[in-house]
């Protein structure tokens, strides 16, 4: 059973308990790394002038609580050469699948940066954000 690093777990901690519990569930049945949890402004910041990111609103800062309402999460494939296959989407693809059913099971309702209007079109996106997961307003 695959389980997260240290690191990964330590980024995982910086989220939100619903964002926690989703994804230690989440490990259990599908191996992933925890790329970004809660970030600075300066960061924030780094990523809106580089078009990482399009907002300064966004839901890796601290939400007041002390945790990020966001998480970044990317598919650990040990066969393949970089171990994230970034430019592979279906891996992402079948990751947000597996997300999205523990969510549910959990009763955690999640926005995915793949279908920002969950409304199961994929198409009608206009910034995608494969690894983006983060708790629904």
């Amino acid at each position: 059973m695959p389980k997260f690093s240290k690191r990964s777990q330590d980024r995982l901690n910086t989220c939100h308990p619903d964002l926690q519990k989703v994804f230690n569930e989440v490990i259990r049945h599908f191996d992933c790394t925890i790329v970004e949890g809660i970030r600075s402004k300066e960061t924030q910041e780094e990523y809106v002038r580089t078009g990482k990111s399009k907002t300064m609103n966004s839901r890796h800062l601290d939400q007041g609580d002390g945790y990020s309402h966001a998480v970044d999460v990317a598919p650990w494939i040990a066969s393949h050469p970089n171990r994230i296959p970034w430019n592979d989407h279906r891996y992402f693809f079948i990751l947000a699948g597996h997300v999205q059913r523990v969510a549910t099971e959990l009763g955690v309702e999640l926005r995915w940066g793949g279908d920002w209007d969950s409304d199961g079109n994929l198409s009608d996106q206009t910034f995608i954000d494969l690894p983006h997961w983060e708790l629904k307003r």
